[in-house]
């Protein structure tokens, strides 16, 4: 009898309509930590849900993103549809983080946004691919130096570069022992030339030959710079070390300190600044209407309310011209210069901007 009743159970189950649960597909995402917040994802999915994408949802990756090699190895496993490159890193080592990119279609429908981007920032030559950009610029900043200003006076601030090397700043100094090569833009460009001099020479091989010597202007000039510095710091600068009052950041660090009771600003040096930009980027596998759903969560990450953030929050530079407020570009409408763009540096000149601080560290 039972075998019965389990026997009639099964034919009328297979007698009813046959129903599947559709299983919402991921758009991953993979991005440098603060930069997708909970609440904005949750905007996004509704927004996919009103336009009819109601089976995708965003959902970030659980690795935040933390350099050239390891978003390279990241995105080439496929963990990510969409990823938020820093500009230079797309072309380093023969563009293998562009081999993995798509050109973004700046036409789309769907990224209405684009067209309020800064025209400084749309077309940078080293993100290009067949004339379309294989980026959407989202934010970036200047790698400067911080000057803490409740210790010191505006007279009192260095006007150019080479007055990083005065006795004054001795001891006083911050920079990063994690990424040197912004330590040796900072001595090119107080040696007069152009802030990647050592990545424009690479093919020179004479001019290298001079680079490299361990009693050259370069390597001396160095030695000088390291000689001045009171911390290096090497994940993240320490802006509550009572020694410093000139700290390198790439700003971010620098506005979280602000947000705190800090009041720390960056020096305008007349010789400028080095800036970054980061951006957003789809994988090359990315189609269909997966691709459209990226396409309307980079839109919403270049419009006003994000890009607001962008200002607000991370003392970021934003890339669209909606916001209420830019205030590194509107002191300097020149701050994106493209000479001082971080180039992508390849495997000669960054090998030795290393052996340059390498030695100055053992001075």
């Amino acid at each position: 009898m039972v075998r019965l009743s389990a026997l009639l159970t099964i034919m009328i189950l297979a007698l009813l309509p046959f129903s599947k649960v559709t299983q919402a597909e991921t758009l991953s995402i993979f991005t440098w930590e603060g930069y997708v917040e909970p609440a904005e994802i949750a905007a996004v999915n509704s927004l996919l849900k009103k336009q009819g994408y109601g089976d995708i949802k965003v959902k970030l990756i659980s690795t935040w993103a933390q350099g050239p090699e390891q978003m390279f190895n990241v995105i080439r496993a496929g963990k990510a549809d969409v990823s938020f490159l820093t500009l230079n890193y797309l072309l380093m080592q023969n563009g293998k983080i562009a081999k993995l990119l798509q050109p973004i279609n700046t036409s789309s429908p769907r990224l209405s946004h684009y067209s309020k981007l800064s025209k400084a920032l749309t077309r940078i030559p080293m993100a290009m691919m067949a004339d379309k950009p294989l980026y959407l610029p989202w934010g970036g900043g200047a790698y400067g130096i911080w000057a803490n200003m409740d210790k010191l006076k505006p007279a009192d601030l260095p006007v150019s570069i080479n007055d990083l090397w005065h006795k004054k700043w001795k001891g006083k100094l911050a920079l990063s022992s994690g990424q040197v090569q912004p330590n040796i833009a900072l001595a090119s460009l107080a040696m007069g030339k152009p802030p990647f001099y050592v990545h424009d020479m690479a093919n020179n091989r004479d001019a290298l030959v001079g680079l490299a010597d361990p009693q050259g202007a370069m390597q001396m000039k160095v030695n000088d710079l390291y000689a001045q510095v009171g911390q290096f710091w090497p994940s993240g600068p320490n802006f509550k070390d009572p020694k410093v009052v000139l700290v390198a950041s790439y700003g971010i660090a620098a506005s979280a300190i602000n947000a705190e009771g800090g009041n720390w600003r960056l020096v305008n040096f007349k010789e400028g600044n080095t800036v970054w930009l980061d951006t957003i980027n789809f994988h090359k596998d990315l189609t269909g209407r997966k691709l459209e759903a990226a396409e309307i969560f980079a839109n919403y990450f270049i419009g006003k309310t994000v890009q607001d953030r962008v200002v607000n929050e991370l003392g970021m530079v934003a890339a669209s011209t909606l916001v209420t407020k830019n205030p590194l570009i509107d002191a300097n409408p020149k701050f994106f210069a493209a000479d001082m763009f971080w180039p992508p540096y390849g495997r000669a000149s960054d090998n030795l901007m290393l052996q340059i601080s390498k030695r100055a560290m053992k001075q």
